[in-house]
C-alpha cells in the first residue's frame, strides 16, 4: 500500500474527494474491498491505496491534474531537513541511473522560501544517494524527462513524490488548438458535474458557446463512459521501477469494456464557423464526434428542437418513437462559459448581449436548467435571473464563479422590468438628444456632450465623438451602496447603445479620479484605435479606448473658436497644448508662426499628426518640454498665448510640484515676458475652487476679462463649473 497525493484546481476538490471516493468503489471488483479514508485539503485529497487504485484514478479522473506516489515525508524547517527528508527515500529502487528525471517543487515556508531552491536541494540529495551507493549520476533533463519527482511544502511539511501522471491529467490530448480563453478540460468536467447533470445524463445538454468544444467533449465522454485518459500516450510510471505493467494493462482492458453510447443529444454552438470547425475536429480526436450535434449560429438565434435524427443510430426504434419533440416540453441543461469581459472595454460590450441573452433564456428555454462559468459577476447580473447555486473556482490564474440557475417559476417573470420606454434614464438621455438637436444642425462638429450626470442617481458623463461614445463614470454620491451604483451603471450601459443608436463595440467606459503627474500620460489599454471628428473647419484624431481622456476637450470648443478669431497673422504660443487642437486652430486662422510645447512626447506626436490630418504647413513648432522651466526661460516673443495648465502636478519630469491656485501668477508673471506688447493671454483651469489672483494679475499690467460664461458650450450649459476662462491683455 501507498500514500497517494491527488491534486486538482482550488474550488474542485471537495468534489474531487467525492469522485475518487464513488471511482475507488465503482471500480474495484473486491467485495470486501473498503473505500480508504480520504483526507481533503486545499487543491488536493490524499489516501493510504493500492497500486491499481493509483492506475484507476490515472485512467479515470476527469478532475485531477496529477496522481502522485508518496515515497519520502517529514519535517523540512531547513534546508538540511528538507535535504535529509529527500534522501530518506531509496531512489536507486525507485529508477535507474540511465533514466533522466527532474524535480518539481511546489511550496514554500519561512525557511525554504525559494521554490528553484528547494528543486535543488532535492536533486542534491538523489543525486548524492545514487553515487555514495556505487550508481552513475544520473542526468536532470527538464524537456524530456524518464521520471518526474514533485516535491509539496506545506508549512513544514514535506512529501517527496514519484508523478505518476506523466504530465496533467486535465490535458487529455484531443484538443490540437484551444482558442482564445481556453476552459480546461478538467474544469468543464467539474461545471458539468456542479451543473447537475451528470446525474441526468437522459436530458439534453446544450452549450451555445462552444468554443473549442471543451465542455460539449467532457460531456459526451462522460455519457459514452470513456475514460478521459484511456488514449494516454505516455505514463509517468513507465520509467519507474515500482510499476506493474500487467496490473495496469487489466485496469485499462477493463475500462474499454464499459464503454457506451450516450442516450440523449449534445448539441454544440457558436457563433464563429473557425471556432465550431475547430471544435468538430477536436470531438473526432476525442472519438465522440457521433454523439454531438455542431452548428453555427449567434447565441440570441439559438433554440433546440431535438429531433429523432439527433439521436444515436444505435438506439432501439422505441427510443426515437416520437419525431420531434419541441424544446418547452423537454427539460435539458445549458452549460457554457460565456466571454468574461475582464477588461472595461470587453464589459462594455458584452453587457447589451447579456441583457438580451437573460430575455432569449427565458423565452426559448422555460424549464431548463442553466449553469454559466464566468469571472465575471457583474456581465451575470445582467440576465436578471436569480440563481439556485453559485460555485467559486479556479480556471488556471483566473478566479471564476460557477452560477446555477432553474429556469422556471420567478425566473420566468422579467424581474426589475423597465423597458426602453419608460425607463428613466433611457428618457432623459433621449430628452437630452431632442434638445441638442437644433443646436447641432447648425454647429459644425460631430463631437459633444449628450449627458453630464443629468440624474445624479446616474452619474456619468456621456460624450459622443463621430460614430464612438465614451461613457465617463464619476464617484457615486457616499449615499448611494456600492451594489447599487453598479446597478445603475450597469443599466445605463445597456439603454445608451440602444437610444443613441450605436454598437455597444463602439461604446466605452473610463472611470474618472484624479491623476497626477505622470499618470495622466498612462495608457489603460492598447488597441490603438483611431477616430476622426470635426469642429469648426478642423479635423482631429481621437482615441477612444486608451486613454483616460480621448485627445479632445470638449468643453472648449467655443474658447478654441474664440481664440481662433485673434491668431491672424500673429505669433502664437499654446503652452501645455496636450494634442495641438488650439495650435490647428491657430494654424488654420492664418497664424504668422504656431509654437506648441507640452512635456509629453506621445502627446506632442498626437499634435503632428493632427497638423498633417488637416495639411497645415507653415512656421509650426512642437517643443518637448516641462512648460514651466522652458517658460521661465524662453526669450522668443509671442502675440497671443493659450495656456491652460493642469489643477496639479507632482510629474518626475518637474523639479517641484505644481498647484495652479498657488503658482497661476508665477507662472502669468514668466508668459509676460514673452508677451509682445498688446499681446493677450486665454488664460483657463478646470480647477473647480480656482479664484483668479486679480490683484496680482492687475499687478503685472493686464487688463482681466472673464470669459468664462462665453466659453462654456451649448452641450455644457448643466456644468457651469466645467471650466474657467480669462483673457489677459496688455
Amino acid at each position: 500500500m501507498f500514500k497517494l497525493i491527488v491534486t486538482t484546481s482550488k474550488g474542485l476538490d471537495d468534489l474531487l474527494k467525492t469522485e475518487v471516493e464513488h471511482l475507488l468503489q465503482e471500480l474495484n471488483t473486491d467485495p470486501e474491498y473498503d473505500v480508504p479514508n480520504i483526507q481533503l485539503q486545499p487543491g488536493q485529497v490524499s489516501f493510504i491505496g493500492s497500486l491499481k487504485d493509483a492506475y484507476q484514478l490515472c485512467l479515470h479522473s476527469r478532475l485531477a491534474n496529477r496522481v502522485l506516489l508518496v515515497v519520502a515525508e517529514g519535517k523540512a524547517n531547513s534546508a538540511e531537513e528538507l535535504y535529509d527528508v529527500a534522501k530518506s527515500a531509496d531512489w536507486p529502487k525507485q529508477f535507474d541511473s540511465y533514466v533522466p528525471f527532474m524535480i518539481q517543487f511546489n511550496g514554500t515556508n519561512n525557511a525554504i522560501n525559494n521554490s528553484q531552491f528547494g528543486a535543488l536541494k532535492v536533486k542534491d540529495a538523489i543525486v548524492d544517494q545514487f553515487q555514495e551507493e556505487g550508481h552513475e549520476r544520473p542526468s536532470v533533463d527538464k524537456m524530456k524527462p524518464g521520471i518526474v519527482i514533485q516535491a509539496r511544502l506545506r508549512r513544514d511539511n514535506l512529501h517527496v513524490c514519484i508523478d505518476l501522471s506523466g504530465g496533467s491529467l486535465h490535458k487529455r490530448g484531443y484538443r490540437g488548438d484551444a482558442g482564445e480563453a481556453p476552459l480546461k478540460e478538467h474544469v468543464a468536467a467539474g461545471i458539468l458535474m456542479r451543473s447537475g447533470w451528470v446525474q441526468n445524463k437522459q436530458n439534453t445538454l446544450f452549450d451555445p458557446m462552444c468554443g473549442s468544444g471543451t465542455i460539449a467533449i467532457e460531456a459526451a465522454m462522460m455519457a459514452a463512459n470513456i475514460p478521459p485518459n484511456l488514449n494516454k500516450k505516455s505514463w509517468g510510471f513507465e520509467h519507474w521501477n515500482g510499476n506493474q505493467a500487467d496490473v495496469f494493462s487489466e485496469v485499462v482492458e477493463q475500462a474499454k469494456l464499459s464503454v457506451t453510447t450516450p442516450v440523449a443529444p449534445i448539441y454544440a454552438y457558436d457563433l464563429s464557423t473557425k471556432l465550431v470547425d475547430l471544435a468538430e475536429q477536436n470531438a473526432v480526436a476525442a472519438d465522440v464526434a457521433d454523439y454531438i450535434i455542431f452548428k453555427q449560429c449567434d447565441i440570441l438565434d439559438a433554440v433546440i428542437e431535438v429531433q429523432a435524427s439527433d439521436l444515436a443510430q444505435e438506439q432501439a426504434p422505441s427510443d426515437v418513437a416520437h419525431e420531434q419533440k419541441n424544446v418547452e416540453n423537454v427539460k435539458g441543461y445549458i452549460v457554457t462559459n460565456p466571454p468574461y469581459g475582464e477588461r472595461l472595454g470587453e464589459y462594455t460590450s458584452l453587457l447589451p448581449l447579456f441583457d438580451k441573452l437573460g430575455h432569449h433564456f427565458k423565452k426559448h428555454f422555460a424549464n431548463w436548467n442553466l449553469s454559466l462559468l464566468s469571472s465575471n459577476q457583474d456581465l451575470l447580473k445582467a440576465l436578471k435571473l436569480r440563481y439556485t447555486k453559485s460555485y467559486k473556482l479556479m480556471n488556471g490564474k483566473l478566479e471564476c464563479v460557477l452560477m446555477n440557475y432553474q429556469l422556471s417559476g420567478q425566473n420566468l417573470a422579467v424581474f426589475e422590468s423597465q423597458s426602453d420606454d419608460n425607463h428613466e434614464f433611457a428618457n432623459r438621455l433621449r430628452k437630452n438628444l431632442k434638445r441638442l438637436k437644433p443646436w447641432l444642425k447648425k454647429s459644425d462638429t460631430n463631437a459633444y456632450r449628450v449627458y453630464d450626470a443629468d440624474l445624479p442617481h446616474y452619474n456619468l458623463a456621456i460624450d459622443v465623438y463621430n460614430d464612438w461614445v465614451v461613457v465617463q463614470e464619476y464617484a457615486a454620491p457616499k449615499d448611494v451602496p456600492e451594489e447599487k451604483a453598479k446597478q445603475r451603471l450597469q443599466e445605463a450601459l445597456i439603454h445608451i447603445p440602444k437610444v443613441l443608436g450605436i454598437p455597444s463595440s463602439k461604446m466605452t467606459l473610463k472611470v474618472r479620479k484624479q491623476k497626477l503627474g505622470k499618470e495622466q500620460y498612462e495608457k489603460v489599454d492598447g488597441k490603438g484605435q483611431r477616430v476622426i471628428v470635426h469642429e469648426n473647419q478642423a479635423q482631429f484624431y481621437i482615441n477612444p479606448t486608451d486613454y483616460l481622456d480621448v485627445g479632445l476637450f470638449l468643453d472648449h470648443r467655443d474658447t478654441r473658436l474664440m481664440f481662433k478669431q485673434h491668431c491672424a497673422n500673429k505669433d502664437v504660443l499654446n503652452l501645455f497644448a496636450y494634442t495641438g487642437s488650439v495650435s490647428v486652430h491657430a494654424a488654420q486662422a492664418k497664424a504668422k508662426s504656431v509654437t506648441t510645447v507640452d512635456m509629453s512626447n506621445t502627446y506632442l506626436d498626437w499634435a503632428k499628426d493632427n497638423f498633417a490630418l488637416n495639411k497645415l504647413n507653415g512656421a509650426f513648432q512642437f517643443i518637448q518640454a516641462d512648460c514651466l522651466k522652458w517658460l521661465a526661460h524662453n526669450h522668443a516673443k509671442y502675440d497671443l498665448m493659450f495656456i491652460d495648465p493642469p489643477s496639479f502636478s507632482n510629474s518626475k519630469r518637474m523639479d517641484d510640484t505644481w498647484d495652479v491656485q498657488r503658482d497661476h501668477v508665477a507662472l502669468l508673471t514668466d508668459a509676460k515676458e514673452g508677451l509682445k506688447a498688446g499681446g493677450k493671454i486665454f488664460f483657463s483651469t478646470n480647477l473647480r475652487q480656482f479664484k483668479i489672483d486679480s490683484e496680482g494679475i492687475a499687478a503685472l499690467g493686464f487688463n482681466l476679462e472673464d470669459i468664462t460664461q462665453k466659453s462654456i458650450p451649448e452641450d455644457f450649459k448643466r456644468n457651469q463649473k466645467i471650466h474657467k476662462c480669462w483673457i489677459l491683455s496688455l
